[in-house]
């Protein structure tokens, strides 16, 4: 089903019309003002007060439809759903690549509006340019104010309202894939929050990616109500209780995996119909599909590094008074994960949830140049 565009689609349309409204108040009061003046104080002929007044209302109409432009939102492209992850879907099955390309990564931030943290997103992105892609999934009521110069300028992407823990989760995550698969260079796919921050530099970051034979997503069999519990009969035969998994959103994946979530047809339905809120989607549907799809290929952890000791619902939030050297060098230097799928020994990549506070220490204490 097509869906309605957002409504700020609509904006540069309101606003042209007011202005353009504006622009023909202004030709008709300056019209009667110089026809006033000429009558009854300078011998302006008729033939001068009207060409002056059309050179006015030209004038006043460019600068609405150049206003107008610039509200537009800064779209990748305005294909449905339905379009885009069929686009995505295809891949080239000749092997080989017949021309000279540098594998990126994709960086896709699920935000709720505004990256306040792009401060630190922007030295990080410094000077690699051509080995990285950006795309934003906002609320569709967000209109972004991002300077040309920034390297989020013209990334957000068409988006929908997406709801915590609901179908619109997985939505948004494979609307940020379909949008980065239309890229052919694009080889690792990393979801982000606007929350997350860099823990490394991007030339580590990017070695340790492109390096490594796996993808990172958190994958556990969690026995009780929180694992097994949110399991139905429902979602048999396509996916069996012994093949439910749980695990983090915040995955890194290959462009191979990618694909895969993009053309899905299989599990899809199945827990979009029977995960519904209190199952919490988005700790299902991606770590099931590639247990079940691809068991060998996953390290079968995140590289997002969360903290839960706090309690609740949420991972905790960092601010200000927590972002120490100390504090940044025990994610960093963490090693209890293993070696599994990494070329240099590091367990995280990037870690949440900062607060917009925590901006002044985090750009202090990491340096990415």
């Amino acid at each position: 089903m097509k869906k309605n565009p957002p409504f700020i689609f609509f904006l540069p349309i309101f606003f042209f019309l007011f202005f353009h409204f504006l622009s023909l108040s202004l030709h008709l009061i300056s019209y009667l003002f110089f026809m006033f003046f000429s009558f009854f104080m300078f011998p302006y002929s008729l033939q001068e007060v009207f060409s002056f007044s059309l050179f006015l209302f030209v004038l006043v109409s460019f600068f609405n439809v150049l206003l107008s432009l610039s509200m537009l939102p800064c779209y990748k492209n305005d294909m449905p759903d339905e379009v885009l992850l069929w686009r995505a879907s295809m891949q080239a099955l000749r092997p080989g690549i017949p021309f000279e390309r540098n594998p990126k990564i994709a960086f896709m931030f699920l935000s709720v509006g505004p990256l306040p943290l792009a401060p630190l997103w922007e030295q990080f992105f410094r000077g690699h340019e051509h080995l990285y892609s950006i795309y934003v999934h906002a609320h569709p009521g967000f209109v972004p104010k991002t300077p040309r110069s920034s390297v989020f300028y013209g990334r957000y992407i068409l988006s929908q309202e997406v709801r915590w823990g609901e179908i619109s989760v997985i939505d948004a995550e494979r609307r940020l894939l379909g949008n980065a698969l239309l890229d052919f260079s694009n080889e690792r796919f990393v979801l982000l929050s606007e929350t997350c921050a860099p823990m490394f530099n991007f030339t580590f970051v990017y070695d340790y990616l492109i390096m490594s034979q796996y993808s990172f997503t958190a994958i556990y069999d969690e026995i009780g109500p929180q694992g097994r519990g949110r399991y139905l009969p429902n979602m048999m035969p396509e996916i069996s209780q012994d093949q439910w998994r749980k695990g983090g959103q915040w995955f890194e994946l290959q462009r191979k995996h990618a694909i895969a979530i993009v053309a899905d047809i299989k599990y899809y339905p199945k827990l979009r119909d029977y995960c519904k809120p209190h199952c919490y989607i988005d700790e299902h549907y991606v770590q099931t599909m590639m247990f079940i799809e691809f068991p060998r290929e996953m390290a079968n952890r995140s590289l997002t590094y969360v903290d839960w000791s706090r309690g609740g619902p949420h991972p905790a939030m960092f601010g200000k008074e927590d972002v120490t050297l100390e504090f940044l060098d025990r994610i960093r230097k963490d090693q209890k994960c293993g070696d599994i799928g990494q070329p240099d020994h590091a367990c995280y990549l990037f870690a949440r949830k900062f607060s917009p506070g925590s901006l002044e220490p985090l750009l202090k204490l990491l340096h990415f140049s």
